[in-house]
């Protein structure tokens, strides 16, 4: 026997009333709509608590707190461009954000208070929409069985930010001793302004990236020369004029001229008159390609002006040419900076700093 199609009509629209007279399909709107609206909420919200807390980090990091960045980045990343910023708090040394509540514990919420003299930022946030409500408002849910009264959720998120000196971090391939680093900036009391305010005189240095007649004394620390067949760079791994540094050493890289990377990276340092990021050195051992360098920290500097075999550029602060005999010189001045590259907070401070997402 042939069954006619035209048997088949209706049966579905008999099937869809009796799953709705059970409420099932209403109930499978409400799972897959429903909370796929909580989910979205909750990474925008996530989303914009990550932002908000990163720029906040960023201008304590430079000094002072402006806690006023966590709103805009917060309603940046909302589909309605609007989220609430329920509190801005954690420890800076300037005192500007208060101290946070106490963990709640749930996966929502930021982590416990990191160890005293932390420096951190806690952004949460919550579910705003853009009549003002605070509540993320059903779409099926409130037409099940039982339910009617259900008005919506509150979406909340938290995200922890932290900044401070790194003790990992990618570099220029150029490096100085703690010496003429400590003599330049007084011991890191003194520091040029950040670009592109014309800095005072006072604060420009010549650093010779290798000498051979250094008379300079510290309290600790190199006198300032690196050892024999050493000129101040570092093995360059990558090709690029950069190095990342991982532990408390790094190789040197033997020869007097920068090559061809470096000496592209010192020209557009020149050029862009932006501060390029080394590392400074407090022991040197060895020689040529087995001299290894002990690291102290990492240091932010302007170049102005540099001379070695090969390329030279007139100091552009100064206008004159302050390098010696054989020395090979960078000239400029050290500021304080937030440094962009990735790294790990926790090194001694010599001026620059990295934010982190830590929660």
């Amino acid at each position: 026997m042939r069954v006619r199609r035209e048997d088949d009509r209706g049966a579905l629209g008999v099937l869809i009333s009796i799953l709705l007279g059970f409420g099932v399909l209403l109930g499978m709107g409400a799972i897959v709509i429903d909370v796929g609206f909580l989910y979205q909420e909750r990474a925008e919200l996530q989303n914009g608590a990550d932002a908000g807390a990163l720029a906040v980090a960023q201008t304590c990091a430079k000094a002072p707190c402006l806690v006023n960045k966590s709103n805009y980045f917060a309603n940046q990343n909302a589909r309605d461009t609007v989220s609430t910023v329920d509190a801005v708090c954690g420890f800076d040394k300037g005192g500007t954000l208060p101290s946070c509540p106490a963990s709640t514990g749930r996966m929502t919420d930021c982590p416990a208070k990191p160890a005293a003299g932390t420096t951190y930022v806690d952004v949460h946030t919550s579910t705003q929409t853009s009549g003002g409500g605070t509540l993320l408002p059903p779409v099926f849910a409130r037409a099940l069985l039982g339910n009617e009264s259900y008005e919506g959720s509150r979406v909340i998120a938290c995200a922890r930010a932290q900044w401070g000196p790194p003790k990992t971090a990618k570099t220029m391939a150029m490096t100085i001793s703690w010496c003429e680093w400590s003599q330049a900036t007084s011991g890191g009391t003194s520091y040029g302004p950040q670009p592109p305010t014309t800095p005072p005189l006072s604060v420009h240095r010549v650093l010779k990236l290798h000498t051979t007649s250094s008379t300079t004394t510290c309290p600790s620390g190199p006198a300032g020369s690196d050892g024999p067949g050493m000129f101040g760079w570092v093995d360059d791994t990558n090709s690029d004029c950069s190095v990342f540094i991982s532990n408390n050493t790094y190789s040197a890289n033997t020869g007097a001229s920068a090559d061809k990377d470096c000496k592209s990276a010192l020209q557009d340092a020149f050029a862009s008159r932006e501060p390029v990021f080394f590392p400074i050195y407090t022991k040197v051992t060895g020689t040529g390609t087995g001299g290894t360098y002990t690291l102290a920290g990492f240091a932010a500097f302007v170049v102005t002006g540099y001379w070695l075999p090969g390329a030279n550029q007139k100091d552009w602060l100064t206008g004159k040419n302050e390098c010696k005999g054989s020395d090979k010189c960078v000239a400029g001045y050290f500021v304080q900076a937030l440094m962009p590259n990735e790294g790990t907070i926790g090194g001694p401070d010599l001026g620059v700093r990295i934010v982190q997402l830590t929660g």
